[in-house]
């Protein structure tokens, strides 16, 4: 029998009403955990690849693309020490590289998965990533490929979160090209704000991602620690699959009919792209 305490805290009939399709708050206790002591912290951007840790100037507009973001010339050991004044953003990925945040991602997802498997079965590439933020900055308008809790460690932020089928936000080639092409984050105006929602996360405090909803971050006026536990299920990895290939249809000037408006259509692009991966089309 496990005697662990829960470290999340979801309403069940909330989850079951909301999940996968729309954002809702939950609940954490890892605020005081020590993994994410400054200390611990700098010990584990030393041990990951370099690949996996990335950081950049954290002041800059919501709608700016990630490869034109401006870097302070800092070190990553320096962002971290100095992040209250360093005006950064930072991400370590895959922070389940290292085993004690592999076992504290598996603790909560392991959670999650007692109830989403019923709804999303096939629980999948559990992955792990904290974000250093100095006050004020902020994490531009962009879309991620997986199902997403991001947990509140330390400061606060605002999260807004958009319909990732809402076509006035984003239509779905900007989402495919958010996914899968070269620019990244997407085009932002002040018109669609009202169109999202915004939480309010402070310490203890977290919210569900739907899969591709375009959303941006607001940090408050101290640093932000937050730790974001993602994961894929057979649902999300078909979504994948089903946006590469329209992606790759439009880059040959052929307009598929986006995900969900046929799901006959789908499911043979589904088969489609497993093949091509096999002969590898798709990495």
């Amino acid at each position: 029998m496990n005697n662990t305490p829960p470290l999340l805290e979801i309403d069940t009939p909330t989850f079951r009403e909301q999940f996968p399709r729309r954002p809702f708050p939950v609940k954490h206790h890892l605020a005081e955990h020590p993994l994410f002591t400054v200390p611990r912290l700098l010990e584990l951007a030393k041990a990951l690849p370099e690949n996996c840790v990335e950081y950049n100037q954290g002041d800059i507009p919501v709608n700016m693309d990630y490869k034109a973001s401006p870097r302070t010339g800092l070190s990553a050991e320096e962002t971290i020490r100095r992040i209250r004044e360093a005006k950064s953003w930072m991400v370590l990925k895959y922070v389940e590289k290292d085993l004690e945040y592999q076992a504290l991602l598996d603790q909560c997802l392991d959670q999650v998965r007692e109830l989403s498997e019923s709804v999303v079965p096939g629980m999948c590439n559990r992955e792990g990533f904290i974000f250093l933020s100095s006050p004020g900055s902020t994490t531009p308008f962009h879309v991620d490929p997986e199902h997403n809790f991001l947990l509140q460690i330390q400061g606060k932020k605002f999260v807004s979160i958009f319909d990732p089928k809402d076509s006035k936000v984003a239509t779905e080639a900007d989402i495919e090209r958010g996914l899968y092409g070269k620019v990244r984050n997407l085009a932002y105006t002040e018109e669609i704000q009202a169109r999202g929602q915004v939480f309010e996360l402070t310490p203890g405090q977290g919210v569900h991602f739907p899969v591709a909803a375009p959303h941006w971050v607001k940090n408050g006026p101290d640093v932000s620690i937050s730790f974001s536990i993602t994961f894929r299920s057979l649902s999300s990895e078909k979504q994948s699959a089903v946006r590469q290939l329209n992606a790759r249809l439009r880059g040959r000037g052929i307009l598929p009919k986006p995900i969900g408006q046929s799901p006959l259509g789908d499911n043979a692009k589904f088969q489609l792209y497993r093949v091509l991966r096999r002969v590898g089309v798709f990495k």
